[in-house]
This record gives C-alpha cells, structure tokens and sequence, in this order.
C-alpha cells in the first residue's frame, strides 16, 4: 500500500474512534427518560374509598434520584400558563423500584374519598411527572397521563 492510503486510513480511522467517543459521552450526558406511563382512576362510592394509581418507568445512566407525580384538572390555570418544575418542588414523590441496570419502575397510589371526588372538578385530568437522575438532570413530562373523573 502507498504512504498516502496508509495515512488516509489511519486519519479515517481515528476521525470515527473520536466521533464514536464523542456519542458514547452524548449518551451518558442524557436527562431522564419516562416511558410506559399509565393512569387509573377508580370513582368512590358510599361504601368504598375510590383511588388514583400512576405508574411510569424512568432511565437514566446515572440513576434516578426522585420521580414526583402531580395530578392536574385539563381546566386549571396550568393549562394556560403551563406547569414548571418550580410548581413541582413541592409535590410528592412516587414509590420506585429498580428495574434495569439504569432504569426504576414508579408507583403513585393514593386514595380518593367520596367527599374528594364531589369537590374535585370534572372531567380530563393529567398527570405531571417530574424525574430527577442522581446526576442532577431533570426531565418534566406534563402530561404524562390522563384520566376522567366522573
């Protein structure tokens, strides 16, 4: 082979260690990724509690630190002025497990009475999730999922 093919080779083989380098500490640098989220209203009644069940799983390579779930009525003020991870801060968080080398899958249960369900509005709600990876990024889906109540 000539000099000059030796060289072409050699500078088109570290042009794309350096490019595949450069993807692989991309991909480590991503936010959190919530996948596979659902949600489950079930309506009270007089004799039994009713309840809202959120489920997502959430990757990071870093790990994940927190998921906080927030349900949302479709007619709120955060339909028009949107939903921030500010208004997050103080929300509660989801019970999650891992469930992968990277990734946990999060559980949000929690009861709804009777009394809730008369004074709650009706109609589509959405569920906002807010992921925080170990590594401090942060992911905020807001509509996540959505349910009616009835």
């Amino acid at each position: 082979m000539s000099r000059r093919v030796v060289l072409s080779v050699t500078a088109g083989v570290a042009v794309l260690a350096g490019a595949g380098a450069y993807a692989l500490a991309y991909a480590g640098e991503q936010p959190p990724a919530i996948a596979h989220s659902t949600a489950h209203y079930t309506t009270p009644t007089e004799d039994h509690s009713g309840s809202l069940t959120f489920t997502t799983d959430v990757t990071a390579s870093s790990g994940i630190k927190d998921v906080k779930v927030l349900a949302w009525p479709a007619n709120s003020s955060f339909a028009k002025n949107g939903l921030t991870a500010k208004d997050m801060a103080a929300v509660e968080s989801a019970h999650c497990k891992p469930s992968g080398a990277d990734t946990v899958h999060c559980t949000y249960k929690v009861p709804v009475t009777p009394d809730e369900a008369n004074t709650s509005p009706h109609g589509r709600w959405h569920i906002a999730v807010l992921a925080t990876a170990k590594d401090g990024d942060t992911t905020l889906d807001t509509k996540a999922a959505d349910f009616t109540v009835d």
